[in-house]
């Protein structure tokens, strides 16, 4: 059996899909491609499987003409990025199972490091490597549950008006970037797990089109009895956000009603429903603003895309899937 399945969903950025694949080919410790074990039975094999979401940058053809040994499935539209992970995790073959973000570099030994982990600790259903922004320094993907209180602020322009402690407890500061630490989730960038925990829980919640489903699938995966770990000596580099970036709109859009969707699920209708008209003040504020900029003509473009994207959201009434 191949030891380890890794999917990337990828759409429109041929360089760095290009980038990421190399990253895990040319990486220590690992037979890639292989259907069966190393002749000496000690290195890791490894299948790459990408998904692409109807990609227009002839990013599946840089795949098929690159890397023939990667399994590709091509999709005749974007189905979301949770539908098109699921996707790949039924067709997977691995003992473990890993998401991976296209705009990732993988470090060194950090997969044949994350499987020997979970070798060693057969209670772990999920574990998360540390993450790198391009220019070294750490980035944050390890978290605990958020409470609605926290939900108030993190990721709203009133972040930085929260208690301290309020958001040091979210984003887990009290762990040293390369320790070991039990945490509540980590963030699917780059996230492992087994195929009995898939085969237990399920897969992702297609409901979260994208954004919090890794986290949603943290907690069912907790809730069913595995630990999730978050890994500081396998690391990884995140450029981050560059398919999403590709539809302002749609993931501002995305991003609350995910928000929205796991606060309904997890705290009730009422917990969501003040939530959802909560961000939606603060849309409606914001777009006011950015109108009164534009008025002044203060970076007319940038205030007119903005105010374009905020009408956007406050017309979906951020209700969740």
């Amino acid at each position: 059996m191949i030891d380890l399945s890794v999917i990337i969903v990828s759409w429109n950025v041929q360089e760095l899909l290009a980038r990421c694949l190399e990253s895990i080919l040319n990486g220590p410790q690992l037979v890639v491609g292989a259907d069966q074990a190393s002749p000496s039975g000690d290195v890791p094999t490894v299948e790459i499987i990408v998904v692409d979401s109807a990609s227009e940058d002839g990013s599946p053809e840089m795949v098929t003409r690159r890397f023939p040994s990667v399994r590709l499935i091509t999709l005749d539209s974007n189905i979301g990025f949770s539908a098109a992970n699921n996707i790949g995790l039924e067709i997977a073959r691995g003992r473990y199972l890993m998401l991976l973000n296209p705009d990732t570099e993988v470090i060194g030994d950090a997969l044949p490091r994350m499987i020997r982990f979970l070798d060693e600790n057969p209670d772990v259903g999920v574990v998360g490597p540390q993450t790198l922004n391009p220019d070294g320094t750490h980035q944050s993907t390890r978290r605990r549950f958020p409470t609605l209180w926290t939900a108030f602020f993190e990721s709203t322009w009133i972040q930085n008006l929260a208690p301290r402690r309020l958001l040091d407890r979210y984003y887990v500061r009290d762990v040293p970037d390369d320790a070991t630490a039990d945490v509540d989730w980590v963030q699917g960038s780059a996230l492992m797990t087994r195929r009995e925990v898939y085969e237990t829980v399920g897969g992702l919640d297609e409901g979260f089109v994208m954004y919090s489903e890794e986290m949603d699938w943290c907690r069912r995966i907790k809730d069913a009895g595995w630990r999730v770990v978050y890994l500081g000596t396998a690391k990884i580099v995140h450029y981050g956000g560059r398919s999403s970036g590709q539809v302002v709109a749609r993931s501002h859009i995305y991003f609350q009603q995910s928000k929205v969707r796991y606060f309904r699920k997890y705290h009730g209708k009422v917990a969501a429903e003040a939530l959802r008209l909560y961000l939606l003040a603060h849309y409606a504020i914001q777009m006011m603003i950015e109108g009164v900029k534009w008025a002044l003509r203060h970076k007319p473009a940038m205030r007119r895309r903005r105010v374009a994207a905020y009408w956007q959201v406050l017309r979906s009434g951020l209700r969740a899937r």
